[in-house]
């Protein structure tokens, strides 16, 4: 396995992915900011000191997993903003508004719309019929073995795409702050983020998740309460300074600069609409409540901060584009690329709202944002690994191979285990997708979730025809076509694998996909007349009576 390691890493650095930039050589790194570096160490001292505290709470894998089940739904609500409002969020769409306009509206409403269906259709009924993975849930009438199969595959491809995310934007922030290489940069990020995991689990990620999501919104109010008042608190003044600015002109207020093809439109809300039903680490939120109530209410509360924040990344895209422009040359750098002189951002683009922050608040501002897009980040990170993590061992280890006899300790043995593969595989893909948009690759989660997970959750919950057969055919179907798609697609085909033209000629795959997976369930359910297909459509009504009443879910939990 080290061998095997060691040669993919040889080859990572042939290609060039494990370069300290792109552009190495030419890249002028920025002086060492102490205020802000004083200001990052600080909040990542606090988030270390809460997972210290946190891991002497954990006593058991219900611990570990949901906090043992007893966060309450404002705060629950709270630490579901945190993990959602990740690098993506901020950096990403931020960035994309930077670059395009008034396109990148469709990130931050697409997150956005998600949460009603989650609300109405998804989260009692989980709480209710769950205990620590969706998993259980699909699982709840199936067969077990095939169907945590299928739910562990698509847990495991989507919390991967999602940190690859979180571990470009971590890399470029540390890189800026620090001034040094990505390569460095990003191994730093992946040792704290094993670190959160390893030891502080699912309590010390609710409460890194919670205080940063309340730094995080006050950072970001502050920084669109700045631009708005440059702007006498007028959108129209604020839209007309940025059109003068940005390169494009007017033409970043016009619709078509991010995805001018209709089909590609429909395709992205879609997957950004759907996929939000379908995180694994959204979902495993929602058994660390104590109850279905306090699961409505999470949503509910989450859903006013998302909202609210998705405001003002829109505001701090625009602002970006007014204060930090290639005018200010401490923002930017000049370089030679392919025999070209060209002018880039300092971190690139996906470190627009960093730079923004220095902009309106100097040194400190800096470091604060700085350090609160970080605890963002490991917290996400954190978050996302647990459910990988729980993924493996719950749904793959503990009822798959074990059968259900496997013990707490031997649950959580395996589960850090996963957690160190998890955090090295990060990196090599943190590499390897350096000059993403954070936005885009979370978009392909998304996608993923949408397409994988979505399609049975729902199936399992609201259609009594579902079988073990339809589940599997129909899961697979749509983890593998969107898998396939997207290598296929122009982000991995064209800008990672360097050919010249994508054989799938768009960016998201969900509108192929997720039509997909559900016809394939209904196929391969309608046509399975075998015994286990009648008991699997039988032990619909006793689901149904659960997931409505929670009666049986305090024992389950216990179990």
């Amino acid at each position: 396995m080290t061998k095997q390691i060691a040669v993919l890493m040889a080859a990572l650095w042939a290609n060039g992915a494990w370069a300290a930039d792109v552009v190495a050589g030419a890249v002028q790194r920025r002086p060492l900011n102490v205020a802000a570096v004083v200001m990052f160490f600080i909040f990542v001292g606090a988030t270390l000191y809460i997972t210290k505290w946190a891991a002497g709470q954990n006593k058991s894998s219900k611990d570990f997993y949901t906090a043992g089940g007893g966060i309450s739904g404002f705060q629950n609500g709270l630490a579901i903003a945190g993990d959602y409002m990740s690098a993506a969020s901020f950096l990403g769409i931020s960035a994309m508004v930077f670059t395009r306009g008034y396109d990148g509206l469709i990130y931050s409403t697409g997150f956005l719309v998600g949460w009603p269906l989650v609300l109405f259709l998804v989260a009692e009924r989980l709480r209710n019929l769950g205990k620590f993975t969706f998993a259980d849930v699909v699982a709840y009438r199936l067969r077990q073995t095939p169907v945590r199969l299928l739910a562990a595959s698509g847990s495991l491809l989507v919390v991967v795409l999602y940190l690859i995310a979180q571990i470009v934007g971590a890399g470029k922030l540390i890189q800026l702050l620090f001034g040094m290489s990505y390569l460095s940069a990003v191994l730093i990020v992946g040792v704290l983020m094993v670190a959160y995991v390893l030891f502080g689990g699912m309590l010390a990620t609710t409460w890194v998740q919670t205080i940063k999501a309340v730094l995080l919104l006050s950072g970001a109010t502050f920084m669109a309460f700045m631009i708005m008042k440059s702007a006498g608190f007028s959108m129209e003044s604020m839209f007309a300074r940025a059109a003068a600015v940005h390169e494009q002109g007017a033409a970043i207020m016009r619709p078509g600069g991010l995805v001018g093809d209709p089909v590609d439109a429909l395709s992205l809300g879609l997957a950004l609409m759907f996929g939000t039903a379908g995180l694994p680490h959204i979902l495993m939120r929602f058994f660390t409540v104590p109850d279905a109530k306090q699961a409505r209410k999470s949503v509910f509360v989450a859903t006013g901060f998302i909202g609210y924040f998705y405001i003002l990344t829109f505001i701090i895209g625009f602002g970006a584009i007014i204060f930090v422009t290639q005018d200010n040359p401490e923002f930017f750098q000049t370089m030679q690329r392919e025999g070209k002189t060209v002018v880039e951002m300092i971190g690139g683009t996906n470190m627009a709202a960093v730079h923004l922050s220095e902009a309106l608040g100097g040194n400190l501002f800096l470091g604060f944002i700085s350090a609160v897009a970080f605890a963002t980040i490991l917290a996400v990170v954190a978050g996302l690994t647990l459910s990988g993590a729980s993924a493996v061992s719950h749904d793959i280890y503990a009822s798959v191979i074990r059968k259900g006899q496997a013990t707490s300790v031997e649950e959580m043995r395996v589960s850090r285990a996963t957690v160190l593969v998890l955090g090295l595989a990060a990196i090599v893909f943190g590499l390897m997708f350096e000059n993403q948009n954070i936005a885009f690759m979370v978009g392909l989660a998304f996608a993923v979730a949408a397409s994988a997970n979505f399609p049975i959750l729902m199936l399992s919950m609201f259609w009594k025809g579902l079988t073990t057969r339809g589940a599997v055919a129909g899961g697979f179907s749509g983890l593998l076509l969107a898998l396939v798609l997207i290598i296929l697609g122009p982000g991995v085909w064209v800008q990672v694998l360097h050919y010249e033209t994508p054989v799938f000629p768009y960016g998201n795959p969900a509108l192929f996909s997720i039509p997909t997976a559900f016809v394939m369930a209904w196929l391969f359910s309608v046509t399975d007349r075998s015994e286990a297909a009648g008991q699997d459509r039988a032990g619909y009504e006793a689901q149904y009576v659960r997931s409505m009443t929670g009666i049986g879910s305090e024992e389950a939990s216990d179990h």
